[in-house]
């Protein structure tokens, strides 16, 4: 192995991409429910090919860290600033009150424990799950000034301390918000029917109702009808044939036409005789139970073989942003146009009535593209898939962030600063919130982001894994099996303590309760087990905007938790 070994310490980016592909390979892999993640995997499989003794120079470190932390500042911006007023304060006091939880239960018990900071700051990293916590939690501790054999001692050891808390962090966490939360707030049938009485409620209002989107995801279906019902004993214009179905309590819309073996485009004063062939667009479910008054489905591939537009819009438009799904039903530009799914923060909403659209959600829209056309423009901006990313945007966010960061200020003589991590994540916030805003410059499409995240953080931690490798070891011996409790405590108590308050103080429903449990603490997979376990994705939506705060507050938890303990 002499000659690995060799390779791989005068060839550093060999074992660099060696952990990042192994770490995401084996991150993969389940039993039954459980797996690893790719981050733990990571660290776990750099530690172990660390123990060869590979230097790698700390700027590798930094720069992913620094692309990970803009690219969460700039995908929560838009919400974080938005729930900054209205109905999003009540969530943003909640996610806060969460997180001051969660760091006085890791700062306490270390404190009773006799932790030092370095283990503090682990315990919080992995009890909480917050990985990015061992970056900005070991940037602080830098910076305090401590004798350099201390330091490095410190920063060795929050590593192991990450490994050994994260596996219950991840596990436990999903587990009492998805299975024990329902219990705690009444049981998991009286959740449910919660949850059902309150979708129902959703779907209501003064507008038309739209039976097809008590379904949220289902495709659009554009299906071809013989004109032969008696409703067509005398001519029908294409006015009257759309006010006909509206009046039924439908959202379908004459797409094409077949006039005397003419095909042909819907406009209002067309004339429909019996025989003619009509293209009806809509929701699936109720294009097929609900179309029949028409006539005889047929199949006609020639009038039906025409070009159907599927396009994600951004909400930027004051004039959208504010209304209901419902209301934009309702809007005369949205003729021929259904909303197909809505996505905030990269998570999908339930597609009904009463669902508020706030600027930077993404709506699907579907129809033809001459009708989806015309709705863009008064929605927001379509966000069309593109490779393009705006490089000096990203450039000069990162570092004009970082510059900020290294600001130091004396306040009664103890240097203060945000930290080139905190003036990173700082600087996404306010550039994504902007990108909002102003949609004409800092695009950078979805792939690019989530690449960033991932391949940025698992990087960062495919380094301290290998640069971590000989003190790993000893450093789970110094911390001992305890510390695993140590973890469970931790993660279970502040969780269990916002369940009740959520539903006892802020009032919240119970499904909603148990999305900004999850959100505030940035459990993506506790949110999936809830929404399985509910049958809803009504949980969803206390997710959004805790999971922006959450996204922030926990992260720069890892300065307070270092500076306290």
């Amino acid at each position: 192995m002499g000659w690995l070994i060799e390779i791989f310490r005068d060839n550093p980016v060999i074992p660099i991409f060696l952990t990042l592909g192994l770490g995401f390979w084996l991150g993969g892999l389940k039993y039954k429910s459980f797996s690893l993640g790719p981050v733990t995997a990571t660290l776990i499989v750099g530690v172990i090919i660390g123990q060869m003794g590979i230097v790698i120079s700390p700027a590798v470190k930094s720069l992913a860290f620094m692309l990970f932390l803009f690219a969460i500042g700039y995908s929560v911006g838009p919400q974080f600033f938005r729930s900054l007023k209205g109905d999003g304060l009540k969530q943003i006091c909640f996610a806060l009150i969460e997180c001051v939880l969660c760091i006085f239960t890791c700062v306490g018990i270390s404190w009773l424990m006799g932790y030092n900071k370095g283990i503090t700051v682990g315990v919080f990293a992995g009890s909480q799950t917050v990985s990015a916590v061992i970056g900005v939690g070991g940037d602080t501790i830098k910076s305090l000034g401590l004798p350099e054999a201390e330091t490095e001692h410190l920063l060795e050891i929050i590593p192991a301390c990450y490994a050994v808390c994260y596996v219950f962090g991840t596990i436990g966490s999903a587990w009492i918000i998805a299975n024990l939360g329902p219990i705690l707030l009444g049981g998991l049938k009286k959740v449910k029917a919660e949850t059902a009485r309150i979708e129902e409620e959703m779907d209501s209002g003064d507008f038309v109702p739209d039976p097809g989107m008590f379904v949220a995801n289902r495709p659009i279906s554009f299906r071809a009808y013989r004109a032969e019902s008696p409703f067509f004993n005398r001519s029908r214009s294409v006015e009257e044939i759309e006010n006909h179905i509206s009046s039924l309590g439908l959202r379908h819309f004459v797409e094409r036409l077949r006039i005397k073996g003419e095909t042909l485009d819907p406009d209002p004063g067309l004339i429909v005789r019996k025989g003619d062939v009509i293209v009806l667009g809509g929701k699936r479910e109720t294009i097929v139970d609900e179309a029949g008054w028409i006539g005889p489905e047929v199949t006609d591939h020639d009038l039906l073989n025409f070009a159907s537009e599927n396009l994600p819009v951004t909400v930027s438009k004051s004039g959208a942003a504010g209304l209901t799904v419902g209301e934009l039903k309702q809007e005369s530009f949205m003729r021929g146009v259904m909303v197909h799914k809505i996505l905030r923060n990269g998570n999908a909403l339930p597609v009904r009535n009463r669902v508020v659209l706030e600027k930077g959600d993404i709506i699907t829209l579907v129809g033809l593209p001459q009708d989806v056309a015309a709705a863009v423009p008064e929605i927001g901006y379509s966000d069309r898939a593109t490779g393009e990313t705006d490089m000096v945007f990203i450039g000069l966010g990162i570092a004009i962030g970082c510059l900020i960061g290294a600001i130091v200020i004396d306040i009664g003589g103890i240097p203060v600063s945000l930290s080139t991590s905190g003036g990173a994540i700082l600087s996404g916030l306010i550039l994504g919130w902007i990108r909002s805003r102003r949609p004409t410059f800092g695009h950078i499409p979805r792939p690019v982001i989530w690449f960033m995240d991932n391949a940025g953080l698992n990087l960062f931690i495919a380094v301290v894994g290998l640069s971590a490798g000989p003190s790993f070891i000893s450093g789970l011996r110094e911390v001992g099996l305890e510390l695993f409790f140590i973890g469970m405590f931790c993660t279970a108590v502040p969780l269990i303590i916002s369940i009740y308050m959520g539903y006892k103080v802020f009032k919240f429903p119970a499904a909603v309760t148990l999305g900004c449990v999850a959100g505030s603490r940035n459990a993506v997979a506790a949110l999936g087990a809830i929404q399985d376990n509910l049958d809803s994705t009504l949980p969803v939506m206390g997710y959004t905007v805790t999971y922006a705060v959450g996204s922030i507050s926990l992260i720069i938890s890892g300065i307070v938790v270092a500076l306290l303990s």
